[in-house]
């Protein structure tokens, strides 16, 4: 059993396609929320998990984008973040706006393949908080107080765009990094679990293409320059 593990993917669809292309050969797949926002190609990048994603979790630019309310971004993202899905909103259509829309805050699931040499695995997602928040920047220390009442083998994140493993007892958290906007090098990061372990994996993409499909949108150049030096990571 491979399951393949991504998050805050971002409209980015050559970052998507790379992991996708190099761990083809998954059984399933977990989306840990962000599928729209910053990038050029949110059509694209939200088919692909409505077609293919087992489980998944709403991410608050999901959210915001859904049900147009705010996503509380930051500093200089709020501005991409805003001019960014005003556009994909004429982008979308209501098959799209409604599975952002349904998607789950919170969701888990038990992972039964004695087959595989291993025991039954639990599975806990969560997008920020693992107590359904999906605002709250959490790093790896600050995360294990939000624990309270969860029972699971493998607790789920994204959100902060950074990769980590921490283990806590019988618990081991996992923040698989961005996908399409890593704030922790400029690859495409993703996990995958099999053989009963998880492994933090990242790879390169076609970020020029990237770039000159995001320099082509009715954006403010300010914005396009911007979500350019992030991509870049500079």
């Amino acid at each position: 059993m491979k399951i393949l593990i991504l998050s805050d993917i971002h409209a980015n669809l050559p970052a998507l396609q790379a992991v996708i292309d190099k761990e083809n050969d998954y059984d399933s797949l977990i989306f840990l929320g962000d599928v729209v926002d910053y990038g050029p190609h949110p059509k694209e990048c939200v088919k692909f998990l409505r077609e293919n994603a087992n489980f998944y979790v709403r991410g608050n630019h999901d959210n915001a984008l859904g049900y147009d309310v705010d996503c509380n971004c930051m500093g200089t993202f709020r501005e991409y973040s805003i001019s960014t899905r005003e556009w994909h909103k004429t982008l979308l259509d209501e098959i799209d706006i409604r599975f952002l829309r349904n998607m789950p805050t919170i969701d888990s699931f038990q992972l039964d393949n004695p087959a595989d040499g291993y025991e039954d695995s639990s599975f806990y997602l969560a997008h920020a908080s693992p107590q359904g928040d999906m605002f709250k920047y959490l790093n790896q220390d600050e995360i294990t107080e939000e624990l309270e009442g969860i029972v699971a083998e493998y607790i789920l994140v994204g959100h902060t765009h950074v990769q980590y493993k921490k283990k806590m007892g019988s618990e081991l958290i996992v923040n698989p990094g961005s996908v399409g906007l890593a704030r922790d090098g400029g690859q495409a990061c993703y996990a995958v679990f099999e053989n009963g372990e998880i492994q933090l994996k990242r790879i390169d993409y076609d970020v020029e293409k990237t770039i000159s499909d995001l320099m082509k949108a009715p954006l403010p150049q300010s914005v396009k320059d911007g979500l350019k030096k992030v991509l870049l990571h500079k």
